[in-house]
């Protein structure tokens, strides 16, 4: 059964920075394309990152501010986010791209002063 189990969200003032990671749990990982997807409170879920065997892609809003990368040895997926703004406040989630399969829980990254 695939799994994504994301960490790493928290508070944080804008200016601020964070990593988050995602564990994948249930999937051939190395095998597959992954990419991180947000979702804002009253808005749909959107791309964020993406990153395959090597050439990654980001959204505009990503752009020079994230960075996605991947450690397939140990089936992880991370975004470090530098910069961050109070209209990144949202719920982080990984999962394969272009293809979702089952979300996981995500992880809250709230940025407030």
């Amino acid at each position: 059964q695939v799994q994504f189990v994301e960490s790493g969200g928290g508070l944080v003032q804008p200016g601020g920075s964070l990593r988050l990671s995602c564990a994948a749990h249930g999937i051939a990982f190395g095998m597959f394309a992954m990419a991180w997807y947000r979702q804002a409170p009253g808005h749909q879920r959107e791309f964020v990152a993406r990153v395959g065997a090597v050439a990654k892609a980001y959204a505009d809003f990503a752009e020079g501010r994230f960075t996605i990368s991947r450690d397939d040895d140990n089936m992880i997926l991370y975004l470090e986010m530098h910069n961050l703004k109070p209209e990144d406040t949202a719920v982080y989630y990984c999962n394969t791209e272009p293809n979702p399969r089952t979300w996981g829980q995500g992880t809250q990254v709230t940025v407030s002063s």
